[in-house]
């Protein structure tokens, strides 16, 4: 078992196939009897004898499913709980409590907490075993849709729609939003959570007509030079009020909560600036300048979006129109924009 992880040897743990599973028990007699089952059936068994411990074995070891007793000295299981819940980065691992408190009270506690189920003591390690393959097998298929966006260039997050909380993020999702708003988890940022609400009020509040599908929500866009990003609300993944099942379709208000889960797609344009500049014999900054002007972009504008003044890009406007052959910004824009769509088929302005 491994109580401790030193850097070494959680890189060696990065090398090893199988889930991870971390059991956490102030009694090491627990552990010993669930490790030798677990082990058994192909896991790679990671262990605590206290929150902190817990806490720490998480952050280096990303264990896939966590056995967590509820009562322990100290940090207790509940707080541990809410602390891996609060954190995006581990808030989507499944905790199954094990306890041995079986009055309703400590078991809705639990579910509070953010376990997604429990085991009782005396644990018999083939019900544990059980439990234990409903989650994971849920857990995987999150894992592997949220790999499979990043790899298409594809991002999602999770958010809870009434406290605005960003629950968890793909890796792809985390750098785009600092790029485009300079916002870190747990914060959503406030452009995307405006819009996330008014779209949810809006299906709330929309009857679709007799044997009409309904409407897909509309998307939010964001903007960053010559790249955009866009949101599209996916559907609801979860209430917010333990136990309750998820919503079958997203026409859920604002006001009923939910965590939703939000795909983004970030489309760049440098390819096209870079195809201009062949097309015409441009320089970097003329292909820049050539680009702004298609999207209808006046020299001011131009000027604030590439960090220089309206009298340089003026300048350089005069030697694309050399180059091109004309005498205006709006013969330069179409025969730039003919050319594009020649390159580009799917571009859009």
């Amino acid at each position: 078992m491994n109580s401790a992880l030193p850097s070494a040897v959680a890189a060696l743990l990065d090398q090893q196939q199988g889930d991870r599973v971390l059991m956490v028990d102030d009694v090491p007699d627990n552990l010993s009897l669930l490790h030798d089952a677990l082990d058994e059936h192909g896991y790679i068994v990671l262990a605590a004898t206290s929150g902190e411990a817990a806490l720490a074995c998480v952050q280096q070891g990303r264990p896939d499913i966590v056995l967590l007793d509820a009562m322990m000295p100290g940090m207790d299981g509940f707080e541990v709980a809410r602390r891996l819940k609060a954190d995006p980065s581990t808030a989507h691992i499944p905790i199954i409590f094990m306890t041995g408190l079986t009055e309703t009270e400590h078991l809705v506690a639990a579910l509070q907490a953010g376990g997604v189920d429990y085991v009782t003591k005396p644990l018999d390690p083939r019900a544990v075993l059980a439990r234990m393959q409903v989650h994971l097998q849920g857990a995987r298929q999150a894992r592997q849709t949220r790999q499979a966006l990043d790899a298409f260039g594809y991002a999602s997050i999770a958010v809870r729609a009434s406290s605005g909380r960003l629950l968890w993020q793909t890796p792809l999702a985390r750098e785009l939003l600092q790029l485009y708003y300079g916002t870190i988890a747990p914060q959503t940022p406030a452009p995307v959570l405006a819009w996330l609400r008014k779209t949810l009020d809006e299906m709330a509040s929309h009857t679709p007509a007799d044997g009409m599908p309904p409407q897909e929500p509309a998307r939010l866009c964001a903007e960053l030079g010559a790249r955009r990003l866009s949101f599209r609300l996916h559907h609801c993944i979860g209430e917010e009020t333990p136990g309750a099942g998820a919503a079958s379709s997203p026409a859920v208000g604002a006001a009923a909560g939910g965590d939703w889960l939000i795909v983004m797609r970030e489309v760049s344009d440098v390819a096209v600036i870079r195809s201009l500049g062949l097309a015409f014999s441009l320089t970097a900054r003329e292909a820049e300048v050539l680009y702004w002007v298609v999207k209808g972009k006046i020299n001011r504008d131009i000027g604030e979006i590439l960090g220089a003044s309206p009298a340089t890009v003026k300048k350089h406007l005069e030697r694309i129109h050399a180059k091109l052959g004309v005498e205006t910004r709006t013969a330069a824009a179409s025969m730039a924009l003919t050319r594009v769509r020649e390159m580009h088929p799917q571009w859009e302005v």
